[in-house]
């Protein structure tokens, strides 16, 4: 399954984005929220897979302001260089607004036929649990979201379901912002947070260093079960 480039409209500028629809032409919409690498391979790949599990999934470039269309991987120190680069030049806050104009874009798309939310990617992880705090997303999931720490205040925002994918060894998440993760949000009944002991991070991108395929195959399926579950 592949999907398309279109073009999103918002008031300061249009941006690209990736869709796919499945198979059967419509289904729930999932957002799909970047690593700092752009909407590459990986990302498209990840929006292919949930249209084949029946979602209508659209994964925005938020890098658009900085520079449009980048896709590189974690394969050369000078793409690694340039996506640090670029995930210091980012500005969370404008992403946030670009995302909610993608989530209204998705909601209008006549192959969205339910609700919509959001999965991100460690800078997506992030904003997956910031699009969860500040915007109308019907659930929400992140995968080893870096600095999610440093915003437990934005919590009091939470008004649908949030599920968090934690790498146990995770190199940009330490012990001690794992343990404020687990004291700041797992009381709160809308957030689900599932550890994965001993995984490093980006433990779930097939084509990365850390991939580990019976913890990826857990954490998929168990944002199949929660996306199915509360989009429908």
């Amino acid at each position: 399954m592949s999907g398309q480039d279109i073009e999103i409209q918002s008031d300061d500028g249009n941006f690209s984005a990736y869709l796919a629809v499945p198979a059967s032409g419509s289904g729930p919409g999932v957002l799909v929220l970047q690593e700092i690498f752009g909407v590459n391979a990986s990302m498209r790949s990840i929006a292919d897979w949930l249209a084949g599990e029946g979602f209508t999934a659209l994964c925005p470039d938020l890098f658009w302001r900085i520079e449009p269309g980048i896709q590189i991987t974690d394969k050369t120190e000078a793409e690694l260089n340039r996506a640090f680069e670029l995930f210091g030049l980012f500005n969370q806050d404008t992403g946030l607004r670009d995302i909610r104009t993608s989530l209204s874009a998705l909601r209008a798309l006549d192959a969205c036929n339910g609700k919509a939310g959001a999965l991100g990617y460690c800078l997506g992880g992030l904003l997956a649990y910031r699009t969860a705090c500040h915007t109308d997303s019907d659930a929400s999931v992140g995968y080893y979201g870096v600095s999610i720490e440093d915003r437990l205040a934005e919590a009091t925002g939470l008004n649908s379901p949030l599920m968090l994918h934690i790498a146990g060894a995770d190199q940009f998440v330490p012990p001690a912002a794992q343990a404020r993760l687990h004291q700041g949000l797992g009381p709160n009944p809308l957030v689900t947070l599932h550890d994965y002991p001993g995984k490093e991070h980006a433990f779930a991108r097939p084509d990365g260093h850390h991939y580990d395929a019976d913890s990826a195959n857990l954490a998929n399926q168990r944002t199949l079960d929660f996306l199915h579950g509360h989009l429908g």
